[in-house]
């Protein structure tokens, strides 16, 4: 007979011969989904596993499991594929979705003008968001899918790699006000075609050809498209294409962390709320700016202000995820605990899978200390948006935090993986290189840490961001003196949220005895945490 495994890693509490607890009860649950002879494991078993073993994965998605309270990123392993050696995976029996599954992999850009890649992802990424709406079909996210860009697309692979039994492939040339879209849906298994089409169309007809592609990959595969789901589809998030465009913009330059780069999301953003005042997302979009801007670097924004672009949002879009997150992080800036609390919380319940809403939740419960909680949201971070490089990275922190250096050392060595990725698809990326140093100088590599540091620095030397996460490299290499030399000129100029994070922040646990950081914590102020004590 066979046996149905499901692994997950988690805390356990030993009761004599008993063990119990979340992790075990996750296990059960990760168990009952995987087929006979099959292995279901959890997101953090998979990023753990790494490419140390000679495995496969596919990537299941979001499921929901009795007595979880959020949903379950889950992967069935594939031990009999040879996934290292890079041949074509095969998935275990039993173990696809009950519903047609699909993956639609990254649009190409075939524009002159490669600075138009952030429109080709914002065609992506609305096909996947008007797929993920039809309650017949099994889409597999953005962020899972996004992995695979800019790599051969060996379909038959890809498929195998992903669990998925259809994939949807494209490309996108735009020129002035006319753009071209090919789109082709594929069987995964066979590489056999299904469905090709290809548009030209005015810039203005955009929105249109989106929804054609989706309603059409529908009924390619015979799936059944419910009313309210035929309305969600067509209903575009805004009727003006270059307010489309600038938006799509602005998420492009928020991307990559620096003052310089918020400031022209922001500026973009701005741009999209003139052409259509009623943009919900930009408005939103300026409120994340803007709290990033007063936060990390002093810019005079108030929060009143921000509150009020956010409500703006909301007024427009009540359900909108990101703006009840924006308006969280706002109301934390202002010490408003208990209202941004509930703030990321209504953001969660209306999507438990909005990556901004579990970000900023864990970062604003590192600066009230609540750490347990903080590992959660970032762990769910990390397993919705498997490129995100900076919350394993803050994972460090918080387990070392708790007390639990074995899980810390694990999220390093995430981080570093993940960091590696970013910086060879965005080598100007200095935020990401000196968060890097910073988890290399923890792990000891004290030459790596070296060479990332002088490259961010080389990079942005002025990003307060920067300066901090130097600060926190030096103090972990025992440089205790460079590491206050750049927080005395950095805590005067930050906002209350991250000076909370400063006397939260288990880097700088070596120096915190040094005169001149106590002296530092002083005029920081806020509330002292228990470290400081």
């Amino acid at each position: 007979f066979r046996f149905r495994i499901g692994i997950n890693l988690g805390d356990l509490i030993v009761d004599g011969e008993d063990f119990y607890g979340d992790g075990v009860n996750m296990a059960v649950r990760l168990q009952a989904l995987a087929g006979p002879g099959g292995i279901a494991c959890s997101a953090a078993v998979r990023h753990e596993i790494g490419n140390k073993l000679d495995l496969g994965f596919s990537d299941q998605g979001d499921r929901r499991v009795k007595n979880i309270s959020h949903p379950v990123h889950v992967y069935f392993a594939d031990w009999g594929g040879g996934a290292a050696a890079g041949a074509g995976q095969r998935t275990m029996p039993g173990l696809r979705p009950a519903k047609p599954s699909v993956a639609v992999l990254p649009f190409a850009n075939m524009s002159n003008d490669p600075e138009q890649e952030f429109f080709s992802d914002g065609i992506t990424e609305d096909i996947i968001t008007d797929l993920s709406d039809v309650s017949g079909l099994f889409v597999l996210s953005r962020h899972t899918v996004f992995a695979y860009k800019h790599r051969a697309q060996d379909l038959e692979r890809i498929a195998g790699e992903l669990g998925v039994e259809f994939v949807v492939e494209g490309s996108v040339r735009k020129a002035g006000n006319r753009v071209r879209i090919n789109t082709e849906l594929t069987e995964g298994a066979t590489d056999g075609h299904i469905w090709a089409a290809r548009y030209d169309r005015d810039l203005t007809d955009i929105f249109a050809v989106q929804d054609e592609i989706a309603t059409t990959i529908v009924r390619q595969l015979k799936v059944k498209l419910l009313p309210e789901e035929r309305k969600a589809i067509e209903q575009a998030p805004t009727a003006n294409v270059d307010a489309y465009t600038h938006y799509l913009r602005g998420r492009e330059y928020y991307h990559i962390a620096s003052r310089a780069n918020h400031l022209m999301a922001r500026q973009s953003f701005v741009r999209a709320t003139e052409l259509d005042p009623r943009y919900a997302r930009a408005y939103a979009g300026i409120a994340i700016c803007d709290v990033r801007l007063q936060s990390n670097y002093g810019t005079g924004i108030s929060v009143d202000d921000i509150l009020a672009t956010a409500e703006k949002a909301l007024a427009i879009d009540p359900k909108l995820p990101e703006a009840h997150a924006a308006r969280g992080f706002a109301l934390a800036l202002a010490l408003r605990r208990e209202e941004a609390t509930a703030a990321f919380e209504t953001a969660l319940a209306i999507d438990p899978d909005n990556h901004e809403a579990n970000r900023y939740y864990a970062e604003f419960c590192v600066t009230t200390g609540r750490f347990e909680m903080a590992a959660k949201l970032f762990i769910r971070a990390t397993e919705i948006k498997p490129s995100d490089y900076g919350s394993p990275l803050m994972l460090i922190n918080v387990f070392r935090s708790l007390g639990d250096e074995n899980k810390a050392q694990s999220y390093a060595r995430m981080a570093i993986r993940k960091a590696e990725e970013e910086l060879r698809l965005h080598p100007e990326n200095a935020n990401c290189a000196c968060l890097g140093a910073t988890v290399l100088a923890y792990l000891a590599e004290t030459e790596r840490a070296a060479e990332w540091l002088a490259r961010a620095l080389a990079t942005d030397p002025g990003d307060l961001n920067i300066k901090y996460n130097a600060a926190c490299t030096y103090a972990l290499l025992g440089e205790a003196e460079r590491a206050i030399d750049l927080l005395e000129a950095w805590v005067p100029l930050v906002g209350a949220e991250m000076r909370l994070w400063f006397h939260n922040d288990s880097d700088l646990d070596g120096i915190r005895d040094h005169p001149r950081y106590q002296s530092l914590a002083s005029l920081a102020g806020g509330i002292q945490s228990d470290r400081e004590k």
